[in-house]
């Protein structure tokens, strides 16, 4: 990595007219205040569709974007939608929160609109598609902007994954919403004539769920374009682990520990400690790693390929995981009598990067360290994370400032912390202070207090610094985006329209050169 800066900010947290982030101009208009910022990434977190608790680090699948994000406006513009069918439209009333209930109720009824729209205009393109002239074809040539690729060679190019997913969200539906685990044998087992009878009865609605994914990732590939002319590269978030109810698991049960019924054997969770005396049962299927390496990991791979067509850096999440992880019997109630055991380590990453090429990385690689995660990430060379807000509420602790390394990235705080202006004044006073020693910072005002602790962050050493929108804002703890271990009031807030102004960038970017953060011109 080069010496540069970023911002995280979550796709939903957007402004939009609808409800919810998504790929529409507000988009863009945050790409080019990064580059108005001096910023060269934009840190986004996980792009799958979400379910139940709208984490999406618990996405129905590893491959499927999230269809909340597919920008109506741009679906006007491409004539699939009109302003008529969708200004009565209730999408949640709150431009500061998400309101996921209204999304669920009405957001899937305007995108079968656009997609009836997109069936008969297919079918009156198709019927012109000899029609036409010379002249036209050189007019498409000398187009600036290259045409995204047709819907039927979409399906084909992602059929690995596509078909599935789009075959699990119809059958999901049939059974009301159960998981896949309380499915009819047939289904859950992958009779063929048992689905065969599904993709012909469903046909339509199994081509709706492949269109929202085609409009998913043509808006994003123009959106992904863009921050490319702007120079801004896109960092995005890898969940370590997949949901137990989803398409991964219940296509591909060869990729985790189950038995010949398909029920689970082992799930993951977190054992037993000081702070939690029954460990932390997480309940994700656990990965058959002895099965991936017979097939050289080929699951991985394709899910590594798939991510970076959406990003130019993957963040993995919890990557001790593949270190060692800690495996909990299927039934049990609380996580005690899981075991720890021995992940791939370096051996996926070398069929990784066999398949890819190199692999541009960030290991999350918080919480507790042992010899075994110590060795794995410095045999990768991906770079590590560094946390201020952890640095400063422990003695001597290997995130502050004088203990990080140059290979790593830093941040004030991730999208698990409050933001740093509530986390100021939650703090002790002891920690207070010695945050206040530790960074020479005499503001008694938190607003001032919270740009110290940015300016340490852009002070280190570290390649890389990653500041939190809301920390930019001097936010608090209505802006916070998830509490773990909480379920409800996570992954909603949202940035107010017209929020963030030309003298904030400028700020920012007098940080960015102070700190020889600007991104070099490509």
């Amino acid at each position: 990595m080069n010496r540069e800066s970023g911002i995280l900010m979550p796709i939903f947290s957007l402004a939009s007219k609808f409800g919810i982030g998504c790929f529409s101009k507000e988009a863009t208009e945050f790409i080019d205040f990064l580059y108005k910022s001096g910023q060269g990434y934009w840190q986004v977190l996980p792009f799958g569709p979400t379910g139940f608790g709208n984490s999406p680090y618990q996405p129905f699948s590893a491959f499927a974007g999230n269809p909340y994000f597919i920008s109506l406006e741009t679906l006007i513009e491409d004539k699939l939608l009109t302003w008529d069918d969708v200004n009565g439209v209730d999408f949640g009333s709150n431009q500061e929160q998400v309101d996921y209930g209204k999304l669920y109720e009405n957001r899937e009824t305007v995108l079968r609109k656009a997609y009836e729209r997109f069936v008969a205009l297919e079918k009156t393109n198709s019927g012109k598609a000899g029609e036409k002239s010379h002249d036209d074809n050189a007019k498409d040539e000398a187009l600036k902007e290259k045409p995204f690729m047709s819907f039927s060679d979409y399906k084909k190019l992602h059929s690995y994954w596509l078909e599935d997913y789009a075959l699990y969200k119809v059958i999901k539906k049939l059974q009301e919403g159960k998981s896949w685990l309380e499915w009819p044998n047939d289904l859950k087992k992958r009779d063929k004539k048992a689905l065969d009878k599904v993709k012909k009865e469903q046909k339509d609605e199994i081509e709706f769920i492949c269109f929202t994914q085609y409009e998913f990732d043509k808006q994003w590939a123009k959106i992904k374009a863009y921050a490319k002319e702007k120079n801004v590269k896109i960092i995005g978030d890898l969940p370590f682990y997949v949901a137990m109810d989803s398409a991964d698991s219940w296509s591909h049960p060869e990729v985790f520990l189950m038995d010949k019924d398909l029920v689970p054997t082992a799930v993951a969770g977190c054992p037993p400690d000081a702070f939690s005396p029954t460990g932390q049962l997480w309940g994700n299927p656990i990965y058959d790693w002895a099965a991936l390496k017979k097939n050289d990991y080929s699951w991985w791979v394709q899910r590594i390929e798939r991510n970076y067509e959406w990003y130019d850096t993957i963040r993995i999440d919890h990557f001790h995981g593949f270190a060692e992880y800690y495996a909990v019997p299927y039934e049990d109630e609380t996580a005690e009598n899981g075991e720890q055991k021995k992940g791939p380590g370096m051996d996926l990453f070398k069929a990784l990067e066999k398949k890819l090429g190199k692999l541009d990385m960030i290991a999350e690689d918080l919480g507790t360290t042992t010899e075994e995660n110590v060795k794995l990430l410095k045999d990768s060379g991906f770079p590590g994370m560094k946390v201020l807000q952890y640095g400063f509420t422990s003695w001597d602790s290997i995130y502050v400032n004088h203990r990080h390394e140059k290979n790593s990235v830093v941040y004030t705080g991730t999208h698990d912390n409050t933001p740093t202006f509530a986390w100021v004044q939650e703090i002790n006073d002891g920690e207070r202070d010695f945050t206040r020693r530790y960074i020479n910072s005499m503001n008694t005002d938190y607003g001032a207090f919270v740009w110290d602790i940015i300016r340490e962050a852009y002070r280190s050493v570290a390649d890389l610094c990653i500041i939190p929108i809301q920390d930019y804002l001097c936010k608090g703890r209505e802006a916070r985006i998830n509490t773990p271990g909480t379920s409800e009031g996570n992954w909603q807030w949202r940035l107010t329209p017209n929020y963030l102004s030309d003298d904030l960038a400028r700020s920012i970017r007098l940080l960015a050169e102070t700190y020889s953060r600007i991104p070099p011109e490509v």
